[in-house]
């Protein structure tokens, strides 16, 4: 048994297709000893049946009580010593006595040795015949039957007081019949388990190939970072294999959309920054000239540039900002953050902050009660950019209608709305409308609105509004009711 983990060792060292064709022939080589043992105990079976049906039938032969009274009183320990008869039979034909001395008759072919199952028959005359496998007097192999046939008299003396008649038949043809049975199995066998363990090997080839070809992708991916292969897979197929090469195409294509949604970001947000740090450099080059060259800066002057550095670094701020919500939103939503939220509360906070940004704007609202699951801080941010959009592009004295009903939020302003080649792309980071580049922003806000939206389940859309305007709707699921506490 301290063998039993290196094999184990060296069966899991070896490659999947080694141990499936391994484990085949195993498996065929376990069917097909238990067939050929099972084949070869119901030949033997059938033919010591046979056997016994033919002892039998030998034994219904009549025996004369002359015969059997002579026999006993000379009891010839050999055949053919008191009746010289020359012709011997394939069969033995023997008397036994209560005391085990056999008697043979004189034309059988030997004397069987007498075992204790014989004495045993004469002392239970009633129980029958009884077969058994024994040996003669040179050792050979026999089948026995023993029929137990009472006391026998002579007169009116009694010869024998229990006696049997034993018949037996050698086994020699019928155990070389097995033994060549049990090698024509045996030669079958190893021929099955060959062909197993070949046909296994194939099987296992043919089968992993796919699997083959996943490893030397996920190599290649690994080598050369190359992450637009995919394993061709027929559209029918449905096993294991084509659903593994299936998820490794879909990941390496998610991978690819990721990656260069990455190098996006990285490269819109490096053109985004380039602008506003040349404004700050220029700025902060022309103030530091002045002080070293001694000549002073007119004070509207100096006024307009501290004002502009100003600007600068707030955009700036807003700017990483964005970046940082947006970048913490691609990862999901934080679990221990998610919570259950009165949106009415939050859209009422947020227009708060909207009505400080543009006192000269009448912002109307009509809310009703819904309760949804979010991050309380990513909503409200979400709301406050949606809200900001409107008043950015409302002009002085205009309306802001905002409306919450059955979990739909809606903002209509009374700008001059987005062109209708325009609204496919408003949620895309980084883009701008063209009458829009003029005015501070970054172009992340409405995209932060719809990552925030859809990681809480929502929808959100911008539509045209009917004489003008946008109408953007924030459709999240919810209840008007909160649910019940947890215990």
């Amino acid at each position: 048994m301290k063998g039993v983990p290196k094999v184990v060792r060296r069966l899991r060292s070896l490659p999947i297709r080694s141990r499936l064709a391994l484990l085949v022939a195993a498996a065929v080589a376990f069917a097909v000893a238990a067939v050929s043992v099972a084949c070869w105990f119901v030949v033997q079976t059938k033919l010591y049946d046979e056997l016994d049906d033919d002892l039998m039938t030998k034994s219904h032969k009549p025996q004369s009580i002359a015969e059997i009274q002579r026999l006993l009183s000379t009891c010839p320990e050999t055949p053919g010593d008191t009746d010289g008869y020359q012709r011997r039979s394939d069969y033995y034909f023997q008397l036994v006595k209560a005391d085990g001395t056999p008697c043979a008759f004189g034309d059988s072919a030997g004397t069987v040795k007498v075992t204790d199952s014989d004495i045993d028959a004469i002392e239970n005359a009633s129980s029958g015949g009884r077969f058994r496998d024994g040996t003669d007097s040179d050792g050979n192999h026999v089948r026995v039957l023993t029929i137990p046939l009472g006391e026998v008299s002579i007169g009116d003396q009694v010869v024998s007081e229990g006696t049997a008649l034993l018949i037996a038949y050698p086994l020699h043809s019928t155990e070389s019949t097995l033994n060549e049975l049990a090698l024509l199995l045996l030669a079958v066998s190893g021929i099955g388990v060959a062909g197993a363990g070949v046909t296994g090997l194939w099987v296992a080839r043919a089968g992993l190939r796919p699997v083959d070809q996943l490893t030397d992708a996920v190599e290649h991916v690994a080598r050369t970072e190359d992450l637009t292969i995919r394993i061709p897979v027929e559209d029918a197929s449905e096993d294991e294999i084509a659903r593994l090469s299936r998820s490794f195409n879909s990941m390496t294509a998610s991978l690819a959309s990721s990656r260069d949604l990455q190098q996006q970001l990285i490269a819109d947000a490096g053109h985004e920054l380039r602008t506003p740090l040349t404004s700050l450099r220029t700025n902060i080059e022309l103030l530091s000239r002045s002080e070293e060259t001694g000549r002073a800066i007119p004070p509207e002057d100096r006024k307009a540039l501290l004002s502009s550095v100003k600007a600068q670094m707030s955009e700036l701020a807003s700017l990483i900002g964005d970046l940082q919500e947006l970048s913490r939103s691609d990862s999901g939503q934080q679990g221990d953050r998610v919570q259950i939220l009165d949106l009415q509360e939050t859209v009422e906070s947020a227009l708060r902050r909207a009505r400080l940004r543009g006192p000269e704007l009448t912002i109307t609202a009509d809310l009703q009660p819904w309760y949804v699951r979010a991050e309380p801080t990513a909503l409200e941010r979400a709301i406050v950019n949606v809200l900001d959009n409107a008043v950015k592009f409302s002009p002085d004295g205009a309306t802001i209608d905002v409306n919450l009903k059955a979990g739909e939020l809606t903002v209509r302003d009374h700008g001059p709305g987005i062109p209708t080649e325009d609204l496919p792309h408003v949620f895309d980071r980084f883009w701008r409308s063209p009458s829009a580049r003029a005015l501070p922003g970054s172009g992340l806000g409405l995209s932060i609105v719809a990552r925030t939206v859809q990681q809480a389940g929502g929808e959100v859309l911008l539509t045209p509004a009917e004489g003008g305007g946008t109408v953007a709707t924030i459709r999240l699921p919810g209840a008007a009711t909160p649910p019940p506490e947890l215990p």
